[in-house]
């Protein structure tokens, strides 16, 4: 490890931790005692880090999102009772620009979270149930082969030497039994866990979500029934942004939020404004205004998932009549 030691901070002292994570090792940074370590992403390599960090008085580590690298450091930097915030890469990209700092290195990133933490005090958050991240790996899996699908249906169509249309059937014949058989074992898994099933429950009762929506919301969108209805569709990114500035009022656009969740929500708004009766006049009316379709359909992707954080908060089923 390196880094000189340091005299330890006194009990009154804050110390904001930055962690920088990449596959193989992580940059530590302690603010505003100016020390750097780093350590192997293992559990050895963690072991000798809360060694290290004995009795410094950290109140906030600050880690970027990293696919499943940073998950490690999470659950464990929690065990230890440590407040962890886990933060969008952009927005600490972002911050370091605004900060004045261009360059980007690991040790530099490790340092920009621990200011980061220290200037923005992000929310803390547990690690996610081991349950819910393998569901959510089966789940954009899925995702992954129904799109990989798709692109060889559209090359078997164009198709016209039968050579070529023998050579693609059999990997699309693949990818539809795997896809099977992912639909089977993240059926399996949900069922294990009573609050996933009774969330998946609440949603395959709204008209217009099927099972691949319900799946995606109640695995990718764990704060459902815990948001405001304003933070939820931001989380999903169908919130419109505003764009003012002084007398002009510009056009508001979606921005942001869970790209991976949207697909399968564009996908039950389409179904939705077809056979669900108030989404269905609400998508009419849009229309009658003046609305792009796009436009419209994206109303109904913000009306569907404030529906469903409604109901997976109040706990109940959706029925025709509101109660």
């Amino acid at each position: 490890m390196q880094g000189k030691k340091l005299p330890e901070p006194s009990a009154e002292s804050k110390v904001y931790l930055g962690i920088d994570v990449c596959k193989a090792r992580l940059d530590v940074y302690l603010h505003p005692l100016g020390r750097r370590l780093h350590v192997a992403n293992s559990r050895e390599g963690l072991k000798q880090l809360r060694r290290e960090l004995a009795g410094c008085g950290i109140v906030l580590a600050v880690i970027e999102a990293t696919g499943k690298y940073h998950r490690l450091a999470h659950r464990t930097l929690h065990a230890w009772g440590l407040a962890v915030a886990v933060v969008n890469p952009l927005r600490s990209r972002l911050f370091a620009e605004a900060s004045g700092t261009l360059a980007k290195t690991d040790h530099i990133d490790a340092r920009m979270l621990a200011v980061f933490g220290e200037s923005l005090e992000p929310a803390a958050a547990p690690p996610l149930p081991e349950l819910v991240e393998e569901l959510q790996e089966l789940v954009r899996a899925r995702q992954a082969a129904t799109a990989e699908a798709t692109a060889l249906t559209n090359r078997l169509g164009a198709s016209q030497a039968g050579f070529l249309k023998r050579e693609l059937a059999h990997p699309l014949k693949a990818l539809k039994a795997h896809i099977a058989r992912l639909d089977d074992e993240i059926e399996r898994r949900l069922a294990e866990d009573g609050a996933l099933a009774r969330r998946y429950q609440i949603l395959m009762s709204i008209p217009g979500i099927g099972p691949v929506a319900a799946t995606s919301l109640a695995v990718g969108l764990t704060e459902l029934g815990l948001a405001s209805n304003k933070s939820i569709a931001t989380l999903v990114g169908v919130a419109p942004v505003a764009c003012d500035s002084g007398d002009k009022t510009g056009q508001r656009h979606i921005k942001g939020g869970r790209a991976h969740l949207r697909t399968p929500l564009y996908m039950a708004a389409l179904a939705a404004a077809r056979c669900n009766p108030e989404l269905k006049a609400f998508y009419r009316r849009l229309r009658d205004n003046g609305k792009a379709a796009k436009v419209a359909l994206t109303a109904v992707m913000r009306k569907l998932v404030v529906l469903a954080n409604t109901l997976v908060r109040e706990d109940r089923l959706w029925q025709p009549t509101r109660p």
